[in-house]
């Protein structure tokens, strides 16, 4: 049947979180930089719709097109990775070197995607800064002083606000990474993955990677936000927040319901020999 139980892609995500660990620094990086990359083009594809449309529900169910692309493409997103490598360590089988060494590459690398895209995106749409960028540039430009001194102007409870809507973010699209698993077949995979995004986006949540371009887009567009600003009142308390929604919501629970462990034989890369079998790492059940 195409659809794998809970316990299965349990186990499959923890198989996903060694081979993350047996990749290389160069996989790690590229991957890492087209992710960023390409969230920047699923974000402006939905503001696109959004000021066309006035219907901000539109851009929030195709913004997951994204998502689905680096799903599919095997590409490296930090946060999904805060929950694939968490289980993967609950389980005990990658070290806290390895999963510190793969959020840290991952995330350099989804950032200068980010910076990539919002550059270029700034270049063509604004034609190297000869005009203005319009209602969208104009959208992008407010979006990024919403996500900073919007909330830097309530104190401590604008950090706390911006780091709880982490949190729910990441909780989302951690199961994003989950449902995709579900599935076996491509559009089993797509719609399950959908879900959970479409969710996140709607709601306004706050995802780092997406962060990592819109705002210095923003101020690219001419957002009164300086670099400080974006970290302090942003960046820094969203990301802590995706790492609290991926590990704790979705790694950590999925251990719990499924983390007594039992020795099967689980399905080996065709890179390995069948001596390597009996050293593969335990379905959780």
């Amino acid at each position: 049947m195409d659809y794998k139980k809970p316990a299965e892609v349990a186990g499959a995500m923890i198989q996903a979180g060694i081979d993350k660990t047996r990749m290389s620094m160069t996989d790690m990086i590229v991957k890492g930089i087209l992710s960023g990359a390409i969230l920047g083009f699923g974000t402006t594809f939905a503001l696109t719709a959004t000021v066309q449309t006035n219907l901000p529900l539109i851009g929030a169910a195709i913004f997951p097109a994204c998502f689905i692309i680096v799903v599919l493409l095997g590409y490296e997103l930090v946060t999904g990775n805060f929950a694939v490598m968490s289980l993967s360590w609950f389980a005990g089988q990658v070290s806290l070197k390895q999963l510190g060494k793969n959020w840290a590459v991952v995330y350099l690398a989804n950032l200068a995607g980010g910076l990539l895209y919002a550059g270029l995106f700034w270049a063509s749409l604004t034609q190297f800064g000869k005009v203005d960028g319009g209602a969208l540039g104009k959208l992008i430009s407010n979006i990024a002083v919403a996500k900073t001194t919007g909330y830097g102007q309530y104190g401590t409870t604008g950090l706390l606000t911006v780091f709880v809507k982490g949190i729910l973010c990441n909780w989302m699209v951690t199961l994003g990474v989950v449902m995709a698993m579900t599935s076996t077949s491509t559009l089993g995979k797509i719609l399950a993955a959908w879900l959970p995004i479409f969710i996140f986006f709607a709601q306004g949540f706050e995802h780092a990677v997406v962060n990592m371009f819109v705002i210095p887009a923003g101020m690219f567009m001419g957002a009164p936000v300086s670099a400080g600003q974006w970290w302090w009142l942003n960046q820094i308390p969203v990301t802590l927040g995706n790492i609290v929604g991926g590990v704790i919501f979705t790694a950590l629970t999925l251990y719990l319901m499924h983390g007594k462990r039992r020795k099967e034989t689980v399905a080996t890369p065709a890179a390995n020999t069948r001596a390597e079998i009996a050293e593969s790492a335990p379905v959780l059940q």
